[in-house]
């Protein structure tokens, strides 16, 4: 193909309410294929975002290309699904139902075969016939990523659908996020704040601060910049300490720990401090993750 076209790509897109700007010439690229990882406080702009490549929302100025294409364009419109704000099902109907009505909405021709399609990839199959008020938290979440699948979407959006769930409902949604797009070739737009669980499917991400983009990035670029660093304790810290001053860059002490940054050799370091007479209590490698990464992302930018 020569060019890769992208799924999303986004250009000074602005939106503002009352003459503030909810998104402020933001610049986005979501490549086909990706789990995009979208993340940002409250109030930073995302779900604006979102309903504006939905079409909920009308542009103040910028373009947005789905698939090499206006986002307008009724062909590329029918490719996205999404799950913004909860699924509005009726309550006292069944999984089913909910599902054949919206199938209806859609206007879909085969819509039994296309039901038991989406079903199976949420894992609900064998839940088809619970009424929707009867269902858990994470069956809800998930009869929501159902709806948006109907069809057959390209493009799925999803606003914070690991909301609140347990660990295995989480385990859950993340399987089925990686079978939609490894089985399926959908692409996905999620946002969340839950950036410990993101980072375990995410492929892509991008950072919105103030209806800005700060950055966007590779999962791999990601894990390039996150640091390593071995924790230990011993009897005598402040002279452990001081003793791998000497020799480290970077040594911190941090919730009564030692941290030696940029070395993942624990065998080195123990043998280090037997040399100068400390024995040590505790010792492991860490890395840091996306969260800590994020918060000072975001410390940094606040002092501009």
């Amino acid at each position: 193909m020569g060019m890769q076209i992208n799924a999303i790509e986004i250009k000074n897109l602005s939106k503002s309410f009352r003459g503030m700007y909810a998104v402020d010439h933001l610049n986005m690229t979501v490549p086909r294929g990706a789990i995009y990882g979208f993340i940002g406080e409250n109030g930073s702009g995302k779900s604006t975002t979102e309903k504006l490549i939905c079409g909920h929302l009308v542009p103040d100025a910028g373009e947005i290309k789905l698939f090499g294409k206006d986002y307008t364009d009724p062909g590329v419109r029918i490719r996205v699904g999404a799950l913004i704000e909860n699924a509005g099902c009726f309550p006292n109907s069944s999984v089913y139902q909910n599902l054949r009505m919206q199938t209806i909405n859609l206007g879909l021709k085969n819509p039994d075969e296309e039901i038991k399609r989406v079903l199976e990839i949420v894992r609900m199959s064998e839940n088809a016939h619970l009424k929707f008020k009867n269902c858990s938290l994470g069956m809800k979440q998930r009869i929501g990523i159902a709806m948006a699948l109907l069809g057959d979407p390209a493009l799925l959006i999803l606003d914070e659908p690991i909301n609140g769930l347990d660990t295995d409902g989480m385990r859950i949604m993340r399987e089925i996020l990686i079978d939609i797009t490894q089985k399926y070739g959908c692409t996905v737009l999620i946002s969340s704040h839950i950036l410990g669980e993101l980072e375990k499917i995410a492929t892509h991400y991008g950072i919105i601060r103030q209806g800005k983009m700060i950055m966007e990035l590779s999962a791999e670029e990601m894990d390039n910049r996150s640091q390593v660093f071995i924790s230990l304790k011993t009897k005598d810290m402040n002279g452990a300490k001081a003793a791998l001053k000497r020799k480290y860059n970077t040594v911190t002490e941090e919730d009564e720990y030692i941290r030696i940054y940029d070395i993942d050799n624990t065998a080195e370091i123990v043998d280090f401090l037997m040399k100068n007479g400390h024995i040590i209590s505790e010792i492991k490698k860490n890395k840091i993750g996306l969260e800590e990464y994020y918060i000072e992302l975001m410390s940094q930018k606040g002092e501009e």
